[in-house]
């Protein structure tokens, strides 16, 4: 039996790694060991390990997030978490670690699991976010891995251009897409009472988190935001709050104090959730802000995203990607597009980069079959 441990610290790549944790749970010959971490176990983020719990059994749930988001805090807990992570790889003893992205609690989990001589698969590696030093911890988790799974054909030149040989590299698309395939939407009743909010003639997702190298402020950014969504006629506005990154909390106050103000037209959730996010991109006429949803998952649906400032400079983006500067004036010009009647035409005829649903089953067949007996020896691949 082929042990395959998951590890998961936020909401937004949980959606992402549901159906490959699903596949694992039913391919013969693989036990599933889910760790959950960061802002799972977080009041403050909402407590989104219960909604894991509702899917799966968690062996093992590691705290590591401190009352702080500043660079010295985020250091602490990146060391609190490898500390963890050693002793419950010690304790489940896994074939394999699964990681997804670039986050700072991944970092910790793939360090503790190189150290262990732990076999290390990465999801989403190859992809550039020039706006935060997610992009330093993305390509240093794909160095300590030896198996990777990527995106697109781009995302998969830049791994073995990190020197990652071709035959462990394997281009599966997005996991997160199989959401679509999957997933029933709410009906648009049952969609307004789980979110709190009757939707209006225009509906926008706002989801912004702070960019760690640029050089404005996590407040400053949010706020032009902010001032223009204020001017926005006859729309609604469904907030999901920033992750636990440095001013991540700076951002969650400014979206409470919005809301506190403008509860006719605006609310708030800490998270929500694969269904009511789903349903929600059915819904809105744009993803906005910074996340990277906006560049994988709305293309899918048909919906444009306005993305701010250099977050996701670097990645491969659709059509349906009003990119703009985190000013009041580019913020305003990128609605004015969005709203368009020649955006419309390209909305209809947009294609998603990131591929379609599938990548889920693909990605479980190789860490079933993949043999690990040498698979820890790498040799630098020389282009």
């Amino acid at each position: 039996m082929r042990k395959i441990c998951v590890v998961t610290g936020t909401r937004a790549e949980y959606g992402h790694l549901f159906w490959v944790m699903k596949e694992i749970e039913k391919t013969r010959g693989l036990k599933l060991q889910i760790i959950a971490t960061g802002m799972h176990l977080s009041p403050e983020f909402g407590l989104t390990y219960r909604e894991v719990e509702k899917d799966f059994d968690i062996d093992k749930k590691i705290e590591m997030l401190l009352s702080s988001d500043s660079q010295i805090g985020i250091s602490k807990a990146m060391g609190l978490a490898q500390i963890s992570f050693a002793e419950a790889f010690e304790e489940l003893r896994p074939d394999i670690v699964v990681v997804l992205g670039d986050r700072f609690e991944i970092f910790s989990a793939a360090s503790a699991a190189m150290v262990a001589r732990i076999p290390i698969a990465h999801i989403h590696g190859g992809e550039s976010t020039e706006g935060a030093f997610d992009e330093a911890i993305r390509h240093s988790v794909t160095k300590m891995s030896h198996l990777h799974f990527v995106a697109t054909e781009e995302y998969k030149n830049r791994v073995v251009q990190l020197g990652e040989d071709p035959r462990r590299v394997f281009k599966t698309g997005t996991p997160g897409l199989d959401n679509i395939q999957k997933l029933p939407i709410l009906s648009k009743e049952k969609f307004e009472r789980a979110v709190g909010l009757r939707l209006g003639p225009k509906n926008i997702l706002v989801t912004f988190h702070p960019v760690t190298l640029e050089k404005q402020s996590a407040k400053a950014q949010f706020q032009s935001l902010l001032n223009v969504i204020d001017r926005l006629k006859e729309t609604k506005i469904i907030f999901t709050k920033a992750n636990a990154d440095m001013e991540g909390r700076v951002i969650n106050r400014m979206i409470d104090d919005y809301v506190a103000r403008n509860g006719d037209k605006a609310c708030a959730h800490d998270s929500l959730g694969q269904l009511r996010y789903l349903s929600a991109l059915r819904y809105v006429d744009a993803v906005v802000g910074n996340s990277s949803s906006g560049l994988t998952e709305a293309p899918s649906v048909k919906i444009g995203a306005i993305n701010i400032g250099d977050r996701q400079k670097g990645r491969v983006r659709a059509d349906s990607v009003i990119d703009c500067d985190p000013s009041e004036a580019s913020i305003t010009a990128a609605f004015e597009k969005l709203y368009s009647p020649g955006f419309s035409k390209v909305l209809r005829k947009v294609v998603n980069p990131y591929g379609g649903p599938g990548a889920s089953k693909k990605i479980v067949k190789v860490l079933a079959s993949f043999p690990l007996r040498d698979v820890l020896k790498k040799k630098f691949f020389d282009i």
